[in-house]
């Protein structure tokens, strides 16, 4: 009976505190204390073959996770970039003493997570299966197979993935900053590209193996359920005789920013947008006394939503989605970095907003708001990291490797909360430079370049491979000397293009081609066929067996475009651009009213050195065009098209060319669609036979 009247009064009372103290939503809440972080100190145990055991027992759940990493440090790869992320790789297709598949299939059953890469590797499982799961994990790294099937796969997959990333801004920006920050040819600046892991054999990735993976310099972590003598018994069981490569401590050169800020400019005439990255080199390590200030100073600055860089470039002037800062740490040379994806004819405005947040922190213009949220902000990070054991693991190997002391992390968020305005505006001027800093733009020249130069800083331009871009002669507009123009340039090279398909006088007897050809996406098999006609008529139809999944007419003056049975005619720009290819062979009228064809200079296309043009043609639509050096034939075709309001970059590879009469055709083309790619093999090529006007109706 006492229950009711006693609800009844705890709701009263908090009806009448709730009364006197109304929440005022025009204030933020103050933070909370800091968390108390509570972490034990590892048991560590030395193997004599020089691994170094760390336990960190938690009985909270029956749970454990381990883990194996092999303090090597960055490592100069060469003409073989990429070798050590493939042996990583191969470390998961099975062992000498299991196949990839009774493995996988063990592993899965017992419900166990296992992940192998280049420098160890680590699972998570339940207590009861942890003894299985521990031993088939140093067997995946002790006694890798390296099956060749495997090896090819890998290596075939990986050339794919760099493929797509071809025209990634981003992947571009990521590259170059690294190469040019540190040296293209240093461990930490070099890169994997198509050609490196082309040339990378199996013998190599067992070299890689071979050198790199011991038990020297290893840390065998334990979390979780496990005494240190059940940890110390399990890791002699599986790693007590392995022997291996003394690995000598790791040591890297630093290397000098630049004497002033400059703008490293990478073309990419496709890019929506810039990709703009404003770095310099620091050393942080773990154990530097600036080390939280530095960790405040930057959260200020571009940590989040909430920080300078965001209000400013975002909220307040609407370049882009986000902008954020971040700097590095560690025992090696590392970077200050601001970044932005940003609206490319504001990207010039964009790089003066982050100069000018970087120099806001450098004069101390810094509210005691900022800084609190801030410290409330790495406050609640921190702590929720905590409850992840693999962060707990690498926590007590970090202050082995970085010589930290033992309470480091449990004093963490004390220093971070001792951090005042002073001690930020000091680390500013010490770490976030803007008078010798290196300003990485990619994106589209012809929208971004005329309004750098406003900013008044240095311009030197890289491809994406961040090698220096020469500059061409300074171009005569005279009538007399129209050898250097671009113009004529790049009628030389389209001129070089038609001589070696067959010639003009060959060329303009076409009058329609013919071709049927399969392709393979998302695992289907499909069946296609294409017709043209001069001057712009144009049919293209694809089949599933027999059914059609797609097609599109056009006339000459009206067209529809058909997939799954639904039709759309064509809209008034759709046709623009149906016109603007006055012949089957479309380069004869390149030099013909409407077109612009300028000469941009020359990349590579996969091993090939090729001369890159731009197109422009009656509608407005741009093309970039690369004809190969060595043989004067298309190797690419490159354009932007929108769909459902996005913009998105198509590439076309042209291979494998074949007369057909007198006329060379490509017969293997390769699209990339947003990183999905398809190879469409032409079957038969047809000239001036097989159609007709009524096939564009």
């Amino acid at each position: 009976m006492y229950k009711l009247p006693l609800l009844i009064f705890s709701v009263l009372f908090t009806l009448n505190i709730t009364a006197q103290n109304k929440l005022d939503r025009s204030k933020q809440p103050k933070p909370g204390p800091a968390p108390v972080i509570t972490i034990k100190d590892p048991v560590i145990i030395k193997m004599p073959n020089g691994i170094t055991v760390l336990v960190v027992e938690n009985h909270k759940l029956p749970k454990i996770n381990a883990s194996l990493s092999i303090d090597r440090g960055p490592i100069v790869e060469g003409d073989k970039a990429g070798v050590n992320q493939l042996m990583g790789q191969m470390l998961s297709e099975g062992t000498s003493k299991t196949p990839k598949d009774k493995f996988d299939e063990t592993i899965d059953q017992m419900g166990t997570n296992l992940s192998l890469f280049a420098s160890g590797g680590a699972i998570s499982s339940l207590s009861r299966y942890f003894d299985k799961s521990f031993l088939m994990l140093a067997e995946a790294i002790r006694y890798p197979s390296f099956p060749e099937a495997s090896f090819e796969k890998i290596k075939s997959q990986t050339i794919t993935s760099l493929k797509s990333n071809e025209k990634s801004a981003s992947a571009i920006s990521a590259r170059v900053v690294g190469a040019l920050s540190y040296g293209k040819n240093t461990a930490m600046g070099e890169f994997q590209t198509e050609e490196s892991i082309k040339g990378i054999k199996l013998e190599d990735v067992k070299k890689a193996y071979k050198e790199n993976i011991t038990p020297s310099r290893a840390y065998l972590t334990f979390v979780g359920d496990i005494t240190p003598q059940a940890a110390q018994s399990i890791a002699n069981k599986a790693f007590g005789d392995w022997k291996g490569t003394k690995l000598p401590e790791p040591s890297i050169a630093d290397v000098q920013n630049p004497s002033t800020t400059e703008i490293d400019f990478v073309d990419i005439s496709t890019a929506v947008q810039g990709e703009i990255n404003v770095s310099n080199l620091i050393n942080n390590k773990l154990s530097n006394p600036d080390y939280h200030a530095l960790v405040v100073a930057n959260q200020i600055l571009g940590g989040g939503a909430e920080s300078k860089l965001f209000m400013n470039l975002r909220e307040k002037h609407g370049f882009t989605y986000g902008s954020y800062s971040r700097v590095g740490n560690g025992r090696f040379q590392t970077q200050f970095s601001s970044t932005a994806q940003v609206r490319s004819e504001k990207a010039d405005s964009a790089i003066a907003e982050i100069i000018n947040e970087i120099s806001n922190m450098r004069n101390g213009k810094i509210t005691e708001e900022e800084l609190n949220n801030a410290k409330a902000k790495y406050n609640g990070s921190f702590a929720l990291a905590m409850e992840d054991p693999e962060k707990t693991a690498s926590y007590a190997t970090n202050i082995l490797i970085n010589n930290l002391s033992k309470d480091y992390y449990r004093t963490f968020l004390q220093k971070i909360n001792a951090v005042t305005i002073a001690d930020v505006q000091r680390v500013s001027n010490k770490y976030f430079n803007k008078d010798n800093a290196r300003i990485v733009v990619v994106g589209n020249g012809a929208k971004i370049l005329p309004n750098l130069s406003r900013l008044g800083y240095p311009i030197k331009k890289f491809d994406k491979n961040a090698n220096p871009v020469i500059e061409k002669p300074a171009e005569s507009t005279t009538k007399q000397s129209p050898k250097n123009d671009d113009a004529v340039s790049a009628q030389s090279i389209i001129e070089s293009y038609l001589k070696s398909i067959g010639g003009k006088d060959e060329l303009r007897k076409i009058n329609s081609i013919k071709s049927t050809f399969t392709m393979e996406a998302m695992g289907t098999s499909l069946q296609g066929t294409e017709m043209k006609m001069n001057p712009n008529k144009h049919s293209f139809e694809v089949k599933m067996g027999e059914m059609k999944v797609m097609e599109s007419k056009f006339d000459g003056v009206k067209g529809f475009q058909s997939q799954m049975n639904q039709k759309k005619e064509m809209e008034e720009d759709e046709i623009k651009d149906a016109q603007d290819d006055k012949a089957v062979i479309p380069q004869l009228y390149y030099v013909s009213e409407g077109y612009q064809v300028v000469y941009t200079g020359i990349e590579k296309v996969g091993e090939e050195d090729a001369y890159k043009i731009k197109v422009t043609k009656p509608s407005g639509k741009v093309s970039v065009e690369y004809y190969s050096q060595k043989s004067n034939l298309l190797l690419r075709e490159e354009k932007t098209e929108e769909a459902g309001g996005n913009e998105m970059t198509i590439t076309m590879d042209f291979s494998n060319y074949k007369k057909v009469g007198n006329i060379m055709f490509p017969y293997t083309l390769v699209q990339s669609v947003s990183g999905q790619e398809f190879t469409i093999n032409v079957n038969e090529i047809k000239v001036n036979e097989g159609v007709t006007e009524e096939d564009f109706k």
